[in-house]
C-alpha cells in the first residue's frame, strides 16, 4: 500500500513539473482585431494576454489560466497541470496519514513490550523486547528516535499540504484560480470605493460545483478547452474579466504616487544600513527588490509601514517606458512634487502566488 501511495504521488508530482501549465503562444493576438482593446499587452512575450492568462516572472512567459508559481515543482500551476498538482496535494497527505499510523503502532507495540511497571517507578528497557521470538528488525533507541522524527515529519506534511489541497479545491469548485479570486476581491473593493453601482459577476463560474470540477478533472486527464477560449455563464462574455482587470489597472494609475530616491539602495533583501525596523520587517514575498540611486523616480502603488512597492522609471516614456518593479525601503524615498510633469501610467502585469 505504501508503494502504491509513493508511485501515485511521484507520478502526479512529476506530471505537474514536466507537463507544465501551458503557455500563451508568442505573438498571440485574438481572431478579431477589435477585441485587442479588451486585453492587456505583454511587452516581454510581445503578445496579448489571453483571457485568464498572466505573465510569470519566474517562467518569463504568459501562462494560460495561471494559478500561482510553485517553487516545489519549479513551475507554474495552470491550465494543463492543475489537475496533477491538485492530485499530488491530495495523495501526499493520504500517504503521510498511512505512514503515521504505521509509525504510531510500531512505537506503541515496541514500547509496550519494553515497559516495566514498579511500585514507585516506570522503567523502559530499550535493549530488548520481553517476548520470544525477537522481531526481525531490531528496535533500539536510535530506531525509536528516527521513528519519532519521521512521525513528526509525516504529521507536519499532512497538515501543511492538506491545507493547500483544501484551498485548491475551493477555487476549483468555483472555477477560479488564486489570482482570479484576488481580482474578484479587488473588483468588489473598487466598486465599493467609487460607489459606481456596478455588479461584478465572475464569468467562468458554471453555476454548478460538478460542472466547475469537470473543467479541471476529466476522465482522459486532458482539461477541457484549449486554454485560450473559455465557456462563460449567461450575462457575461469572453472578456468580462479582462475588462475588469483594465479598470483595476486604470484605478492603480490614479492611486499611484510619485517618489524620488534620497538615498542609494543596493536591492538586498534585508538591508543592514537602513535601520533595524526595516531590516526585520522585510516583505515575506517572492517579489523582487529594486536597486535605487539618489535621484531616481519611482511610482509607488502599495506599501507597508517600512517598505513600499512600485516601479522605477529607468528611461523616459517616449523612449519605450522601460520600468523595473519591486520593493524598496520607505526610508530611502520622499514624495516628489512637480506639477509640470504628468505621471506616467503604471504598466505592470499581475503578480504570481
Amino acid at each position: 500500500m505504501l508503494l502504491n501511495w509513493t508511485v501515485m504521488i511521484l507520478y502526479n508530482y512529476f506530471s505537474a513539473m514536466f507537463v507544465g501549465p501551458g503557455y500563451v503562444p508568442l505573438g498571440w493576438t485574438p481572431e478579431k482585431s477589435q477585441d485587442c482593446m479588451y486585453l492587456q499587452y505583454c511587452k516581454v512575450c510581445q503578445s496579448y494576454k489571453a483571457p485568464r492568462s498572466h505573465h510569470c516572472r519566474k517562467c518569463n512567459r504568459c501562462v494560460m489560466k495561471m494559478d500561482h508559481h510553485c517553487p516545489w515543482i519549479n513551475n507554474c500551476c495552470g491550465y494543463q497541470n492543475h489537475a496533477s498538482f491538485t492530485l499530488f496535494l491530495l495523495l501526499a497527505p493520504l500517504g503521510c496519514i498511512h505512514a503515521s499510523f504505521i509509525f504510531i503502532m510500531t512505537m506503541y507495540t515496541q514500547l509496550y513490550n519494553r515497559i516495566s511497571f514498579g511500585w514507585s517507578s516506570v522503567k523502559i528497557d530499550m535493549s530488548a523486547a520481553k517476548r520470544d521470538p525477537r522481531p526481525i528488525i531490531p528496535f533500539g533507541l536510535s530506531a525509536f528516535a528516527a521513528s519519532l522524527f519521521a512521525l513528526g515529519l509525516a504529521l507536519g506534511t499532512t497538515i501543511a499540504v492538506g491545507m493547500l489541497f483544501i484551498i485548491q479545491m475551493k477555487v476549483i469548485l468555483t472555477n477560479k484560480t488564486s489570482i482570479e479570486s484576488w481580482i474578484e476581491e479587488k473588483a468588489k473593493d473598487r466598486i465599493q470605493y467609487y460607489q459606481t453601482g456596478e455588479t461584478f459577476i465572475f464569468p467562468y463560474d458554471m453555476g454548478s460545483k460538478w460542472k466547475n470540477f469537470r473543467q479541471v478533472f476529466t476522465w482522459s486527464g486532458i482539461p477541457e478547452g484549449d486554454g485560450l477560449d473559455w465557456p462563460v455563464r449567461d450575462g457575461c462574455h469572453q472578456y468580462s474579466l479582462t475588462i475588469e482587470q483594465l479598470k483595476q489597472k486604470a484605478d492603480k494609475r490614479v492611486r499611484s504616487v510619485r517618489y524620488r530616491a534620497t538615498e542609494d539602495y543596493s536591492g538586498v533583501c534585508c538591508p543592514v544600513t537602513k535601520g533595524v525596523k526595516t531590516f526585520f520587517t522585510t516583505p515575506c514575498t517572492e517579489e523582487p527588490r529594486i536597486a535605487l540611486s539618489k535621484g531616481d523616480l519611482i511610482l509607488a502603488t502599495r506599501g507597508l509601514k517600512h517598505w513600499m512597492y512600485g516601479e522605477k522609471i529607468l528611461v523616459s516614456a517616449a523612449d519605450g517606458g522601460i520600468r523595473e518593479r519591486g520593493w524598496f525601503p520607505r526610508k530611502c524615498v520622499e514624495k516628489y512634487h512637480n506639477d509640470s510633469e504628468t505621471d506616467q501610467p503604471v504598466d505592470g502585469e499581475k503578480k504570481s502566488k
